[in-house]
This record gives structure tokens, sequence and C-alpha cells, in this order.
């Protein structure tokens, strides 16, 4: 019994037992005892989880996977979730306890899965997988570079971030038409920002969507004092600006009264 990939899930099944191995292998396990494998599909990246002293969880959409794994995998069959990661509680499985994320993750959702482990950053001090290999790298962007956005400071300010190593077509079924990309975010020890940080969101998404303007013009709907906007700072366009250069421009416009 095999699964067959099925293309409106994204699936793209890793068929290379190394880079399996090695995927399994670039989490630290420290600091928790419970991981989270997202889209385990037929489990070539489960089966090194499972030999690790770590106890593995898994949360699968797709029926059919879920039915081979709890086929193939006994000692796993109570901790296999047959539900949509990014809609799902994840307090139903582990309460408060910190947990690890890792995963081949489908590219439409890579983002997505990204941003709910922002949202979920109290509990999860370590996360590791596999993007596009374009994703991969805007994340682990720093600023000057042409792809640094809204997921490179986002990511960066609770995480340090690692690009691993670059994966090619040819090791999946079917093979996707892109590269990819495995990376590493461990959570930084002091994540807390020194400044308010839905108001921090708010101004580095609002700073990107117009990312060729200088912030002057692009913060406009902020309803900035004239005296701070002389400030040097707004006259950058935002992939100038490194992530603690955003904290800093947070922290101006929260006192700009």
């Amino acid at each position: 019994m095999s699964v067959k990939a099925k293309k409106h899930l994204g699936q793209h099944f890793l068929t290379d037992e190394s880079i399996a191995e090695q995927i399994a292998d670039s989490l630290s396990s420290q600091g928790y005892q419970h991981v989270l494998e997202i889209g385990p599909g037929m489990g070539v990246l489960t089966k090194y989880l499972l030999k690790k002293d770590i106890k593995t969880h898994v949360i699968e959409i797709d029926s059919e996977s879920v039915d081979y794994l709890k086929s193939h995998y006994l000692n796993l069959a109570e901790r296999v979730y047959e539900e949509d990661f990014l809609k799902y509680d994840l307090q139903h499985i582990f309460k408060e306890e910190p947990f690890a994320i890792i995963g081949n993750f489908p590219y439409n959702i890579s983002s997505q899965i990204v941003f709910k482990t922002l949202e979920m950053r109290d509990q999860i001090p370590e996360f590791s997988g596999m993007f596009q290999k374009e994703v991969a790298q805007r994340i682990c962007s720093k600023e000057g570079s042409k792809v640094y956005g809204i997921l490179s400071v986002l990511t960066q300010a609770f995480y340090n971030a690692e690009y691993l190593f670059t994966v090619p077509p040819s090791v999946f079924n079917p093979p996707p038409k892109v590269d990819s990309g495995v990376l590493r975010l461990t959570r930084k020890n002091h994540y807390n920002l020194s400044c308010d940080e839905t108001l921090f969101f708010k101004v580095v998404k609002t700073a990107f969507q117009q990312r060729r303007k200088t912030l002057r013009n692009s913060l406009k709907t902020f309803n900035l004092s004239d005296n701070l906007k002389a400030n040097v700072i707004f006259g950058k366009r935002p992939e100038q600006l490194s992530v603690d250069s955003f904290i800093e421009l947070t922290q101006l416009i929260e006192n700009d009264k």
C-alpha cells in the first residue's frame, strides 16, 4: 500500500532517506519533550523522529496518509491527528507544554505555517523544515537583500534563522518544479520585544506593502507628527532597516504623542 500524492494538497513526497534523516537531525531537542510533524505523508521523516528520545506527534489533513501512518507505525497511531494544522487548536494536544515543529511543508501554506508558529512562539522554541527554496531564503535574509520582507523581519524578531541546505526536485515524488530549502529557527533567549508587539507587526506589514517608498510615505496612515517624520529613519525604505531598527521605529511611533 502506498499513498498517491494529491495536487490540491500540494503533496510532494520526499523519497531520499538521507535527506529525511538530515532534517530530523536538525532539531537539537533542547528545552522540549514533544515534536509535531506537519504533513508527514507516508512517514519518511517520521521514522527518523521516532528513533529520537522525544515524543513525536503528527498532524495530517489527508485521510489516506492518516490510514497509512496508523497501519505502518503502530507505536504512533494514538498521536496521529487528522486535522488541518492552520485551523486546529494545538492546545488540545500540548496544553501549555513546549514543542518543536518540523516537516516537509506544502509550499502553498508554508508562509501561513510560519505565521501560526509566530503566534505560538511562547510554546515553540525550535522549528525546522523544508520550504520552496526562495521562501526559505526570504525567511533567513538580512536587510539590504531584495527578498528581505515581512516574513524575514517578523520571524527574525523572535527567532534566529539559519538556512541549512538546498534539496533538488529529483528526490521527490512527484518532483516539484523548483528547488527546496531546509531551514532551522531557534527561538531567541530574549524574544519579548522592547516595544508594543501588536504595533510592531502592523508597522512592518504596512511598511513593506509599499516597499519602494520611503517610510515617511508608506506609513502615512499612522498620522505621524511632522517632528517625528523629520527623523532620518523615515527617509529610508523598509528593506534598509534591520529588525532592531524596526523595533526602534515602532518605539518612535509609540511615543509620538
